[in-house]
């Protein structure tokens, strides 16, 4: 398995990085277990941040004894620089260690910079010439912003999704950050669990030399299928090129990643599941989505009033009560036709 070198941070990683989110709905030992056998199989890259509950609290419980061993990247979603100051002291105590590898801005709205009034940059240069940060990232999910951060050149790092259905920007993206010397950090890269074959994921994220993906990790079997990439690479061949084409001609253009950004809903909606569901059943065929908490769950869909709330918050400028909607009514299909099969 080849190894990564993340820019300019001069951080190097093996091709497969630990995806923090998922964790938080595991108990601690679960949580440790799993951990464990992903850094005992060549793991070292650990991505969080303090927004996903307990994920810090997790990861540092499983690291605390090898901490010299691993990188640790997490984030701030803060908005000043005295919660700036508390989310690094957290993270700092939770994850039991002096510094932090690479300290991310969270998906802001615009990039902080140098005398934007915010103070926001300044506290991380000041973390940095403290040692309480090593390098200074910022995670994106607009594609302007990721652009603003690397053409900025105050950014060491960046993460921003990567999958195998990315557009022409995204690709080009990718290949700026090469040049400008940027880390590229790929969250994703299932493209939210819409995607279901690991190993043809990792075949595309392959022909980059410049990117490491993080992939979201709750699961043995999903940890196994990443981990079986390394000693038996799986090929870039025409039998893979043919299931990422069939991938892209379902999925690409206008489908919800699952991101969660478009929350809250002020009817209750659960948005970030609702919107994609035909695409969720279509690929995985689980019998689960049709339970009756998940029918309910689907019924509140007829509750939208349409406020827009949700689409002024979605990083990808979704049409969203048009996509629930539209799932609404692909739902219903599913369902009377598993209902006639019982």
């Amino acid at each position: 398995m080849a190894n990564v070198r993340l820019g300019r941070t001069e951080l190097v990683s093996p091709k497969n990085g630990f995806g923090g989110l998922p964790i938080q709905r595991l108990s601690m030992d679960e949580a440790y277990r799993l951990v464990r056998k992903a850094f005992d199989n060549g793991i070292v890259f650990y991505d969080t941040a303090n927004s996903y509950s307990d994920s810090e609290e997790k990861l540092g419980y499983a690291l605390r004894d090898i901490r010299d061993q691993v990188i640790i990247a997490t984030k701030t979603k803060a908005a000043t620089v005295e919660a700036f100051w508390k989310d690094l002291e957290r993270s700092l105590e939770l994850f039991n260690t002096d510094h932090i590898d690479l300290y991310q801005f969270h998906n802001p709205a615009v990039i902080p910079m140098p005398g934007d009034g915010t103070g926001m940059y300044e506290a991380m240069l000041e973390a940095k010439a403290q040692g309480k940060i090593d390098h200074i990232g910022i995670s994106a999910h607009k594609i302007h912003v990721a652009y603003d951060a690397v053409n900025s050149g105050l950014y060491e790092a960046i993460q921003y999704p990567f999958s195998y259905l990315a557009d022409e920007e995204e690709f080009k993206l990718v290949e700026l950050c090469k040049q400008k010397d940027v880390g590229f950090i790929a969250m994703k890269g299932m493209a939210g669990g819409l995607l279901n074959n690991g190993r043809i994921a990792y075949a595309f994220m392959e022909q980059f030399d410049n990117v490491l993906p993080i992939w979201g990790i709750q699961k043995d079997a999903e940890l196994d299928e990443f981990l079986s990439c390394i000693d038996n690479l799986p090929a870039f061949d025409d039998e893979a090129k043919a299931i990422i084409a069939k991938d892209q001609a379902e999925l690409t253009g206008d489908f919800c990643r699952g991101c969660g950004y478009c929350k809250p809903c002020p009817m209750g909606i659960e948005i970030n599941n609702c919107a994609r569901v035909g695409l969720q059943i279509r690929r995985t065929k689980e019998a689960g989505y049709f339970t009756q908490a998940y029918q309910e769950k689907m019924e509140k869909v007829k509750d939208c009033i349409k406020c827009g709330q949700c689409m002024s918050r979605c990083p990808y400028g979704l049409n969203i009560p048009e996509l629930l909607e539209k799932h609404y009514a692909e739902y219903q299909g599913y369902l009377a036709k598993h209902l006639a099969e019982l």
